[in-house]
């Protein structure tokens, strides 16, 4: 079977310009320009032909949706292949996690490549559901559709020389080894370089991301729905660069993919800030594809697979026709691939002891150390406050916007709680509750009332895990996640709807944020700055250990 796309523009991303051809395509491969004898001949006069994008680095369970549903959201926006880093699923499931993706990212139109999870857990400053260890990660990087290391966030335990890690980098050696390495400079950026890592997504201004790509690394500019760095980053992108500068989207809700799109809406801000066409759509495809060892895909040339698609307007990047592997699996933004059916999922049971759990802060003199949330980052500040108290205890003073914090240990039974306060939320009452919380992922939980608290915590239980907003003990908007407390089993549009009405119910109780449960789900990943809160207690990051929460009190751990 010859199929012909006749009629086209075709970019040419080896020289970077576009050319009037008849593209052919045999067995899901290009074949050539031109065929003599086609089966099928589809006139694309005067479109725009380009290769299909990819995401240089995702994490698929962010969508909350399988990845089934994940490729009908993004496959009619463009996008073809993605690099996955399932770490999320990993942290709760290990490498049965990790697998259960490989199953149900299987025979989708959208190519799912994954790295294998460096740090599950992300540090030993918080409790996951597994671990994975440098003789697991040699046996997965053989498994099929991995294509290297992902993010090595530990940064700390590399710059320290920690033997495991060192031994996780020594294995994937010769293989793509993904970066995370916010803020690093001079000699330690150098020494984390020198250690294996090659890519990073992490940048947040210009000058780190020129400083990194100096140093050999390939940039990932990152717009997601709450690190948002691409107008920062964009002036990076040159003809020069390119070959090491990409675009990726980490995380993405549901309302970001189906309010914004995917990469084409990356894409389309970089369109309209000036880049040129040719030069962003290389970026995204040619070069995205090599950074990852990927020789067959992001071009339109003999023996590439044939993933491209059809644009009616180069300038606004309107997708008429998506093809995947040479099938049409998209057009009209209408997702043209059979239903697939969902393997079955490890148990997703949380370990809470409810008539254990306590929220009390016990009152001591002196100041706390407050975490401070910085808008459309997912790095936060950190500042000194006299706490509000009542009697013996800390509480809740939302006239401050001084909140408490919980991080309750949801996998293993331990009944351990790390216990903050929080300035950024804005609530005026209730509280808000999430099991996915980056990269552990226990349940973290902030509100206006301990009553409260503990009710969204015992709702969540009850589900299995998810997402609440709670109001005087009642949830009023619930969205459950049964797979590893981290997706939904449902369609993308029930999780959309559902996950707007948590958003307009936690705005209801006073929370200006634009995805609150975004900006909750990062306050416990101890491996980003400045001050986060895990299970086992407050986390400075700066110096990678537990802090307490007055600043005179003894230490904890």
């Amino acid at each position: 079977m010859e199929l012909l796309l006749q009629g086209g523009k075709i970019l040419d991303v080896f020289q970077g310009e576009f050319v009037r051809a008849d593209l052919a395509i045999r067995d899901g491969r290009f074949v050539g320009y031109g065929s003599r004898h086609p089966n099928q001949v589809v006139n694309i006069q005067g479109a725009f032909l380009v290769p299909g994008f990819i995401d240089t680095h995702v994490h698929l369970e962010s969508s909350q949706v399988l990845p089934a549903e994940f490729s009908r959201a993004v496959v009619p926006r463009g996008t073809t292949a993605v690099i996955a880093d399932p770490h999320e699923i990993a942290n709760v499931h290990g490498a049965e996690g990790v697998r259960y993706m490989l199953r149900a990212s299987a025979g989708l139109p959208l190519n799912v490549f994954f790295t294998v999870p460096s740090c599950v857990p992300a540090s030993s400053l918080g409790t996951s559901g597994a671990e994975l260890f440098a003789a697991d990660v040699s046996e997965m990087l053989g498994w099929p559709r991995v294509v290297g290391l992902g993010e090595m966030m530990n940064y700390p335990g590399v710059l320290a020389q920690d033997q495991e890690i060192l031994a996780k980098l020594d294995a994937a050696r010769g293989l793509p080894i993904d970066g995370h390495a916010p803020g690093l400079s001079g000699e330690q950026l150098w020494n984390y370089v020198l250690a294996g890592p090659r890519t990073d997504h992490e940048c947040t201004s210009f000058a780190e991301a020129r400083e990194k790509l100096a140093s050999g690394m390939h940039i990932h500019i990152r717009q997601g729905t709450a690190a948002r760095n691409l107008e920062a980053l964009l002036p990076l992108l040159s003809w020069q660069t390119a070959p090491f500068v990409h675009f990726c989207t980490d995380d993405r809700h549901p309302h970001s993919l189906a309010d914004e799109g995917h990469l084409d809406s990356l894409l389309r801000q970089a369109l309209q800030s000036g880049v040129e066409p040719e030069l962003a759509l290389t970026a995204c495809t040619l070069h995205a594809a090599r950074c990852y060892g990927l020789f067959d895909l992001g071009a339109l040339a003999p023996g590439f697979r044939a993933d491209c698609v059809v644009l009616s307007d180069l300038k606004q990047l309107k997708i008429e026709q998506v093809y995947c592997g040479g099938t049409l699996s998209a057009a009209g933004g209408e997702y043209l691939a059979p239903p697939t059916d969902a393997p079955t999922a490890p148990p997703s049971g949380l370990r809470v002891d409810m008539d254990k759990l306590q929220l009390s802060i016990p009152r001591t003199s002196g100041r706390v150390r407050v975490i401070e949330l910085v808008p459309g980052q997912v790095f936060t500040r950190q500042s000194r406050e006299y706490p509000t108290a009542s009697g013996a205890e800390v509480i809740s003073d939302p006239q401050r916007d001084l909140l408490k914090l919980a991080v309750v240990e949801r996998h293993r039974g331990t009944g351990r709680v790390g216990l903050g306060l929080v300035r950024g939320f804005g609530l005026n009452r209730g509280a808000l509750a999430s099991t996915v919380a980056h990269d552990t992922h226990n349940l973290v939980v902030v509100g206006a009332r301990d009553e409260d608290m503990l009710a969204a915590v015992r709702t969540l239980v009850a589900h299995g895990g998810g997402q609440v907003v709670v109001d005087r003990g009642r949830p009023v908007a619930l969205l459950p996640f049964p797979i590893a407390g981290l997706m939904s089993d449902r369609p993308l549009e029930n999780v959309l709807e559902a996950a707007r009405e948590l958003g307009q119910a936690a705005a209801e109780l006073g929370c200006p944020l634009p995805d609150p449960f975004m900006s909750l789900s990062f306050l416990a990943l101890e491996v980003i700055p400045e001050l986060k809160l895990s299970d086992r207690g407050l986390v400075d990051v700066e110096q990678f250990s537990i802090v307490p929460l007055f600043e005179h009190h003894p230490r904890g751990g």
